[in-house]
């Protein structure tokens, strides 16, 4: 049974003076008792919350309505931050630029594609970044085919895919899976600019371009072109979209922020699912007050989320919570992309120490978050 879209227990009343600045307060490094039923937001907990300062999250694309960061600006604009003594500042950002901010300690919280990115980023530069929420436990990546150019993916050999940085690890584990081909021996990859999929498309020397499911193919539909797509999922190439970490070290000094910082967050996430068209609305909002660089319309923020909010909840599985990583499920993937030699020479990442099996886990009670209130 999937889990339910709304899910929030009100743990007690949060009595007005639990946040404020009479009483002593308990050190930020103490352990992180968890909440109990009946129990208002203890006054010392929220003075350890305080202690954190401001939380930096840095978003992974811009203001866009994505898994692991609209439910960090529903919750900001609901207010549950606040409730929880944690004052978080919002920056718009790109994945690939924040690992190394938040591993320095300059930034507290930051979104990843995969955790096969998070994990070999920990593997590469010897760093302890933690997921705490993986959302999707399929991957986000899709392949867009020209159905003039190929009839199926055998016939990608000798072509040339547009990709913007990396080919994703889910593409390449279904290409060599599916018809033997690896890159640089059976196909190349040309660098695209911007993030058109419109413009990307028209660009004759490509035959194919990877994209998350839930933007590229609306923009190119919206648009009327006509392509083929192969999903990773279909083929049993297991992943992973939308996870939120932090740094092995802000965890142990700051436990108690660690996890009201993702109990906000997950209520956030529930409330997303439950009104989609209210999250793109508050995305919207965002991007226009940055000014808007990316044109985001509403239109394309509310299919973005409506796919991700689907695909989280139909991928979520049986007996666990949205949100919560999945031990068995993280394994798979690597293994599956070890493989089929996505790692090539370079070292496979250890699956224990990239994600914290239990913080998330512990947020829940029967299926519902547990909150003060």
């Amino acid at each position: 049974m999937k889990p339910s879209l709304i899910s929030i227990v009100l743990v007690g009343s949060l009595a007005a003076a639990a946040c404020s600045d009479d009483g002593p307060g308990d050190a930020a490094g103490a352990d992180a008792p968890a909440l109990e039923d009946g129990e208002a937001f203890p006054h010392e907990r929220c003075e350890a919350n305080r202690a954190a300062g401001t939380i930096s999250y840095f978003t992974g694309f811009s203001f866009a309505a994505a898994a692991s960061m609209t439910e960090v600006f529903v919750a900001d604009a609901n207010g549950y931050y606040d409730d929880l003594c944690l004052d978080v500042e919002i920056t718009p950002s790109f994945s690939t630029d924040n690992p190394p901010l938040v591993a320095a300690g300059e930034v507290q919280f930051s979104t990843a594609g995969s955790f096969t990115e998070l994990a070999s980023y920990n593997a590469r530069n010897d760093t302890d970044l933690v997921a705490l929420t993986v959302d999707g436990h399929v991957a986000i990546d899709v392949l867009m085919v020209k159905p003039d150019r190929a009839e199926s993916l055998d016939d990608l050999a000798g072509q040339t895919i547009g990709v913007k940085g990396l080919l994703p690890p889910a593409i390449a584990a279904m290409l060599a899976q599916e018809a033997d081909l690896v890159e640089g021996a059976d196909f190349t990859t040309a660098q695209v600019e911007g993030f058109d999929p419109n413009a990307h498309w028209a660009i004759d020397e490509l035959t194919a371009l990877p994209g998350w499911r839930s933007n590229e193919p609306g923009a190119l539909e919206r648009s009327g072109v006509d392509f083929d797509l192969y999903d990773p999922s279909d083929v049993g190439i297991p992943g992973s979209f939308g996870l939120i970490y932090t740094s092995r070290q802000f965890i142990d000094t700051h436990p108690t922020a660690a996890e009201d910082f993702m109990r906000a967050t997950l209520r956030g996430l529930h409330d997303a699912i439950d009104d989609p068209e209210a999250a793109a609305q508050v995305a919207i909002d965002l991007a226009e007050a940055n000014g808007n660089p990316g044109f985001q319309t509403l239109e394309g923020e509310l299919y973005r989320w409506q796919v991700d909010a689907r695909t989280i909840v139909d991928s979520t599985p049986d007996g666990s919570d949205i949100g919560v990583p999945v031990e068995a499920e993280l394994t798979s993937e690597i293994e599956s992309y070890e493989a089929v030699g996505f790692f090539g020479d370079g070292e496979t990442p250890e699956v224990e120490g990239s994600f914290d099996p239990d913080l998330a886990a512990d947020l829940y009670d029967a299926g519902e978050i547990i909150w003060p209130g």
